[in-house]
Parts: structure tokens; C-alpha cells; sequence
């Protein structure tokens, strides 16, 4: 048995004893099979077919459920699948098993259906929820506590995974008026570091919660725009021999950065997506299509032009450079605006990963 089918096995065996489960999983160690070999199990054990429902927050995860479903000859013909966007049309007394998928995307008005849910439920993930109080904590808590942990590092160190260094670039704003803004009566330039004390002064002068989350959300969007970042990535790309993917903010910014894009207004994109996987091409830039059930082989490298703060999405994307042999180290470089809140969203976005192979370099 390899370490990896050890986990599985340990990870299954936990949640088939116990009526309401959540398992830990670190992306590549194959959550999605864990969960297949536990509806095939259920259903073995029982005398009636158990009626399973599987929730994800999209329907192309659900493709990867099938595929391996078929790839290890497990039969899922009568397991019905929806989003969590579309649970609460779901009736909960025609389902004896639930498996929550990506089970961290719980929020409080799932609890329509799972208050009233009175079978089995197993949540899948591979980022717990960090704060125990905040509402998918406490949805996590109360309907598929986490009885199972197996991190990344974890998979590293026992050789499942490939070992990652992550190299954050400290970049200071832009201070030339070279950027546009476009009012309804007027348009000027501004620059980088005059936009972003603009856009924090209205956060700090905000008279209602609700303005300043406004006035936080449109400066995000701001600084997703600002260029300074793209053209230190377009220079660190040059530099770059191995292959390399390049996780963009937008779908504009993810033309203009390769040769060669993935997302869904580009009609060549699947084109695209295959050459880079079979080694035909050596960068590919993309936005979000690419976070989850994709594998690209040889993936050495990768820039992040973006946090958000949110450790999921970065650990998504850094887990496509987790799949080389474990003898391999991928590169990770996660672009940073110095002296600005994206500093708070790095040290957040990267707070799970090991700190010692984090580095810090301003430029």
C-alpha cells in the first residue's frame, strides 16, 4: 500500500464511523476518490441503496467526480449531484447520504436543508475553515466537524507531494501619472500611489459599515488594475526557463501577459491548455478556471499577481505546482504591493504554508 492509499484508507476509515464527518485533505492526496470509495462502501454495507446527494460550489467539479468514479470502476448511476447555490431546492427526506465537496463553502442558509437532514453527511476539504466563530466555522462545526487532518506539508514530507518555495516581491505603487481615470464629466491621470491613498482615505472616512466595505471593495478592484505589478511579472517571466503558469486577475490582463491564455472568452483556450500540458508551450497565463481538477505535468513554476487575502484560492493555485516528483521543488512567486494592505492579504493567504520556505525580497 502506497502512503498515499494509507491516508486514503486511514482518512475513510475514519468517516465511515461516524455519522456526521469532515475530513482535512490536502490537495493531490485524492479527496474526491475518498469520498467515491465511501458512497461504494455505504452502499455495500446496507441492504437498501442508499440515496446520495454530492454538493460542490461548481458543476465542473462534478466531472471530476465522474471521471474517477469510472477511472476506479465505482458505480455512481443513481448518485444525484447539485451546488450548494441550488441545495435549499433540494428536499432533505429523499437523501440518506449527503457529501459535502469543498465542504468550507457552508454558509448560514444551507441550513435549510441540513437542519432538517437527519442521514449521513461527510464534508471534503482541503482548507478548514481558520476561524471556529466565523459562519462556515461554525457551519463546519455543527454539520461536519473535522475529524481528520492531513495538510500539504504533511503531504510533502511523506513524499505524496513535491516540496514548494514561495517567493513574495515586495513592489512599491507606481508614482507616475500614467493612470487614467475616466469620471462621468471628466477624465485624468493619476498614479498608483495617489489612487490608493485616495480610495484608503475613503475607507477611513466612512460614516457607515456599509460604505466602507464599498469603499474596500472598489479599492481591490483598483489596485487589480494598477500596472506596475504586470510589468514586473512580464520582466519576471523573461527570466523564468521552466515551465510557468501565470494566475491573472483579469481576463484582459491574462491576453495581454502571454502568447497564450486560458478562460472562458478565449475560443482557443482548451487548444491552448493542452499544448501546455503536453509540453508544446512553456507559459500559459489564466484567471480562476484553472484552481481546481486540473493537473498539468512539469509545472516547475508560477507567479500569483493577486491574493485577496484568501488562503483558499492561493492554495489552490499554488497546489497546480504540487504535482512533480517528490524529488522536485516548484517555485511559486507571489507578487506584493509594499507598504499597502496586499502585504495583510499575502501574510494571510500564505499563513498555512511552511514559514520557512517563505522569502521575502523587496524590489
Amino acid at each position: 500500500m502506497t502512503e498515499r492509499e494509507k491516508v486514503q484508507n486511514d482518512a475513510l476509515n475514519i468517516a465511515i464511523g461516524k455519522n456526521r464527518c469532515g475530513l482535512g485533505i490536502s490537495m493531490g492526496v485524492g479527496k474526491t476518490l475518498i469520498g467515491l470509495n465511501y458512497i461504494d462502501y455505504l452502499q455495500g454495507v446496507n441492504i437498501r441503496k442508499q440515496r446520495v446527494l454530492v454538493v460542490a460550489p461548481k458543476l465542473s467539479i462534478f466531472d471530476s467526480w465522474k471521471n474517477d468514479a469510472e477511472k476506479f470502476n465505482i458505480n455512481i448511476e443513481d448518485v444525484e449531484f447539485t451546488t450548494y447555490l441550488s441545495l435549499h431546492k433540494k428536499d432533505p427526506n429523499d437523501y440518506d447520504v449527503v457529501v459535502l465537496d469543498e465542504c468550507h463553502s457552508l454558509l448560514y442558509p444551507h441550513q435549510s436543508f441540513l437542519g432538517v437532514f437527519t442521514g449521513r453527511i461527510l464534508g471534503l476539504t482541503g482548507t478548514p475553515p481558520r476561524h471556529q466563530n466565523s459562519e462556515k466555522g461554525e457551519m463546519v462545526n455543527k454539520y461536519c466537524p473535522i475529524s481528520f487532518r492531513y495538510i500539504t506539508d504533511d503531504a510533502i514530507e511523506s513524499n505524496i507531494l513535491n516540496d514548494y518555495r514561495i517567493l513574495v516581491h515586495k513592489i512599491r505603487l507606481g508614482s507616475a501619472n500614467n493612470m487614467e481615470v475616466n469620471l462621468k464629466n471628466k477624465s485624468f491621470y493619476t498614479s498608483e500611489q495617489k489612487n490608493y491613498s485616495y480610495w484608503t482615505q475613503r475607507i477611513m472616512d466612512a460614516n457607515t459599515k456599509k460604505q466602507e466595505q464599498i469603499a474596500s471593495i472598489m479599492r481591490m478592484k483598483a489596485m487589480m488594475e494598477y500596472k506596475t505589478k504586470e510589468q514586473y511579472a512580464k520582466q519576471l517571466l523573461n527570466e523564468i526557463d521552466e515551465k510557468c503558469i501565470v494566475f491573472c486577475n483579469t481576463q484582459e490582463q491574462a491576453d495581454r501577459m502571454c502568447n497564450f491564455s486560458y478562460h472562458s472568452t478565449n475560443p482557443e483556450s482548451e487548444e491552448n491548455l493542452e499544448m501546455f500540458k503536453n509540453d508544446k508551450i512553456e507559459k500559459l497565463s489564466c484567471v480562476l478556471q484553472l484552481n481546481e481538477g486540473v493537473n498539468i505535468p512539469n509545472l516547475r513554476a508560477g507567479i500569483i499577481m493577486h491574493s485577496y487575502g484568501n488562503e483558499r484560492k492561493s492554495s489552490q493555485r499554488i497546489g497546480r505546482l504540487l504535482r512533480l516528483n517528490p524529488d522536485e521543488t516548484a517555485i511559486v512567486h507571489v507578487l506584493c504591493y509594499a507598504g499597502t494592505v496586499d502585504e495583510k492579504w499575502v501574510d494571510s493567504a500564505l499563513k498555512d504554508f511552511d514559514q520557512s520556505k517563505i522569502k521575502y525580497f523587496n524590489k
